[in-house]
């Protein structure tokens, strides 16, 4: 049993400067040096490993297997998400059944503002709340650039739009983890985080378009974007509140974009916006092109992701999920690390063991469903078992850095988490006594921002916010949702999520680039949630907003 260490230096100070060091590492070496993402993660990970032996004491063993585990992490799910949806992109895209796709969506509108509100903010909502983890990313910001968006625009959007939906992503997994680690009741955590999170629905559509053409342009249809955010942001509220976190974006979803699509029947901007600066010559709406798809084959181009949506949802219900587990999975504790790191205060309340389990389950993954929807929808569009066998394997060529990139920075973060340096970070934020609402939301923003998943920003620092709460009286429902909810903002930032955006725009390489055009917005976003949140904990009208 090694028991973590969150001060080796007997100075908070020191502790929390060498502790940063592996995402001054990554970062810098993507957004200032330009390395290429897979290198940087690279580099990351030795760095992480180093803080983790030699500052923190970590047996070597225990810090090589944590970065393990985190790889194999990297590799299931979430990597196996990616491929499979680029694979199905790669399907679609050779037959030239998503150019009808494309024109299909332009059919909507022709601006590319309201073409961009639709995909990635509502329909980005959708696939958020039924799978997560890189799902919405991966397939919106592929539907940008076949309509003519440009790689960063594409790539950056993307990450800025899927926000909002990401507390109850992947059918509320990150609240039901919550609620785990805290102890404190599902509901009131379902209910909180859904009394801060529809502000931001409503604002982040308008911060989204502002982000693409300014704030000018942005004014010019300004009522269709709020007709997204408000008809998102009130089923947010009631379902959340009401309900419980399950549903919460796809209800939310659903309604928003029906309501987008019914109210751009009977509205058009005086001026639309059919091209954008940068956009590749000829990838502007085709009326010609448009006029020759008949209803058949829109319904063809339509198909395969009305196929994938069935299957991510059906994968991401509990019944099918357990269902496919009861036919295979595999509970693998990972010898060397499971049950030895103890967790001790002020972390945690009383100290804690930690488990490391790797649940190898193939079959309930997403990414199996998104390949069997895949694969119907290839056969259905006339591809041959060989065709299939093909771009399957030049799909695995496409992201293969992608893959490696993905699995260094996940072992990244569980090399932190394992070791402790995450905790010395959020412990850093907590020391900031009356201003801990805005400080402690931050603390949520840099767990997701470390991990790319809410879900485990949740898990890792659920107790230190309860424990926190209690210790300062404040309420501690109200800052174990506020990691949540700040965590979302974390989510464009993430390393992990700028390579699935570089993958699915085909634009890997420039991870820098992304990171530095998200990187303000990430944290102002995060910042006002933390405004909101010091609001709740000392103004008393805010706290009415409870049902």
């Amino acid at each position: 049993m090694w028991s973590q260490v969150y001060d080796p230096f007997s100075s908070m100070a020191i502790s929390t400067a060498v502790a940063a060091l592996p995402i001054v590492v990554l970062l810098g070496s993507i957004g200032i040096f330009e390395v290429r993402a897979h290198l940087a993660a690279i580099l990351g990970l030795l760095t992480a490993l180093a803080v983790a032996v030699f500052a923190y004491g970590m047996p070597p063993q225990m810090a090589a297997l944590a970065a393990a585990y985190g790889a194999a992490f990297g590799l299931l799910p979430i990597g196996w998400i990616i491929l499979n949806v680029i694979f199905l992109y790669q399907l679609t895209s050779t037959k030239g059944d998503f150019a009808v796709l494309q024109r299909s969506i332009a059919s909507i509108s022709d601006d590319k503002r309201l073409q961009l509100l639709f995909i990635a903010f509502s329909l980005g909502a959708f696939f958020e709340g039924a799978a997560g983890f890189g799902t919405p990313v991966a397939v919106t910001a592929a539907m940008l650039i076949g309509l003519g968006f440009t790689p960063l625009a594409a790539s950056g959007l993307s990450l800025i739009a899927n926000t909002a939906p990401v507390a109850f992503g992947a059918l509320g997994t990150p609240i039901i983890a919550l609620a785990a680690v805290t102890g404190l009741d599902l509901y009131e955590l379902s209910g909180m985080v859904g009394r801060q999170l529809p502000f931001f629905s409503v604002l982040v559509p308008f911060w989204l378009v502002t982000a693409f053409v300014g704030w000018r342009r942005m004014i010019e249809v300004w009522p269709p974007i709020l007709v997204a955010g408000v008809t998102f942001a009130i089923p947010q509220y009631l379902v959340s509140n009401f309900h419980g976190p399950w549903l919460v974006d796809i209800v939310a979803a659903v309604v928003s974009m029906a309501s987008l699509a019914l109210f751009l029947r009977v509205w058009r901007p005086r001026v639309p916006m059919t091209r954008v600066d940068g956009e590749p010559h000829g990838s502007s709406f085709d009326a010609v092109a448009a006029s020759a798809d008949t209803p058949q084959t829109v319904r063809r181009a339509w198909m395969p992701w009305v196929i994938l949506s069935l299957f991510v949802f059906m994968w991401g219900t509990p019944q099918i999920r357990a269902l496919l587990d009861g036919l295979f999975a595999l509970k693998l504790p990972v010898p060397g690390l499971n049950d030895l790191v103890l967790k001790v205060p002020p972390v945690v309340a009383t100290p804690r063991i930690e488990p490391a389990i790797f649940n190898f389950n193939i079959l309930s993954a997403t990414g199996t469903g998104i390949l069997l929807s895949a694969l119907l929808a290839g056969l259905l569009l006339g591809y041959g078992v060989r065709g299939l066998a093909r771009a399957y394997a030049h799909t695995l060529y496409l992201v293969r850095f992608s893959l490696l990139t993905i699995s260094c920075m996940l072992a990244i973060g569980f090399v932190t988490r394992y070791a402790g340096t995450d905790a010395t970070l959020g412990l850093a934020f907590a020391a900031t006594g009356p201003l801990y609402p805005l400080f402690g939301t931050l603390i949520g923003w840099l767990g997701v921002t470390l991990t790319g998943s809410d879900t485990s920003s949740n898990v890792l620092f659920g107790g230190l916010q309860r424990v926190t709460a209690e210790q300062l009286g404040l309420n501690p429902v109200l800052m174990a949702a506020a990691n949540s909810s700040g965590g979302v903002m974390g989510k464009m930032l993430d390393a992990q999520s700028i390579v699935v955006a570089s993958t699915a725009t085909r634009w890997y390489g420039h991870e820098g680039t992304i990171l530095r055009f998200v990187a303000f917005h990430s944290i102002a976003l995060a910042v006002l949630v933390g405004l909101l949140v010091l609001g709740q904990a000392y103004l008393w009208p805010l706290t009415l907003l409870a049902p």
